[in-house]
């Protein structure tokens, strides 16, 4: 009877754990598609490079969350395929950021560092709530460590936007704005070569498992 009991209280505790997952992911989702529409149209009006290519990032964000959610309740290999998109995401934000840029330097176009500062400031607080929510989660599986890293990334990038901001005003030109962008793209390449590496490693150990119910 004392092992039958232990062994609902573990199945038990493995379904709450679920669910505040799957409540942090839905949370999430929501923040990033909201501050990807707020964060695009004032990159946009802005001509800021760093403030697009931090908004394209919102929206992956966005949608690897939703994968996220998709593959929470299932095996280890389905949550480690989700981590690979994931991490394929990050590659080809970095290889847009580099576009990007080349097309900054040919156009020379100053952004406005006020639009920046203002918008940067209001994402950085978001990401911040996001962090936070995700914190507890990120050492879960490594679905939940790649989407921590998401998070993560979404920070410091956030903070290199404001960095441009205040280069951006105090030089009078998109330069900052330019270099930041080429550190957004290495840190998003770095980032997904080492999520793609931990789970295709996972991805090729794990057993296929049922979809838990």
């Amino acid at each position: 009877m004392d092992d039958c009991c232990q062994d609902k209280g573990r199945e038990t505790e493995h379904l709450a754990r679920q669910a505040s997952q799957r409540g942090v992911l839905r949370a999430v989702l929501a923040i990033n598609a909201i501050m990807f529409g707020i964060e695009f149209s004032a990159g946009l009006f802005a001509r800021s490079t760093a403030l697009l290519a931090d908004s394209v990032d919102m929206f992956g964000d966005a949608s690897v969350y939703a994968l996220s959610l998709y593959a929470l309740d299932r095996g280890m290999r389905w949550r480690a395929g989700a981590a690979l998109v994931k991490g394929v995401f990050i590659f080809g934000f970095g290889v847009w950021v580099l576009v990007e840029v080349g097309l900054k330097i040919s156009d020379g176009v100053t952004p406005m560092a006020s639009v920046m500062a203002g918008i940067g400031v209001v994402a950085l607080a978001a990401n911040l709530i996001c962090l936070a929510l995700l914190w507890r989660f990120r050492g879960y599986d490594v679905n939940m460590s790649s989407t921590f890293e998401c998070s993560r990334n979404d920070v410091i990038a956030n903070l290199g936007v404001l960095i441009a901001a205040a280069g951006v005003w105090l030089a009078d030109t998109g330069w900052p704005d330019i270099l930041v962008g080429l550190l957004i793209a290495v840190l998003f390449l770095r980032s997904a070569a080492r999520v793609v590496r931990e789970a295709w490693a996972q991805f090729r150990s794990a057993e296929l498992q049922p979809r838990a119910r």
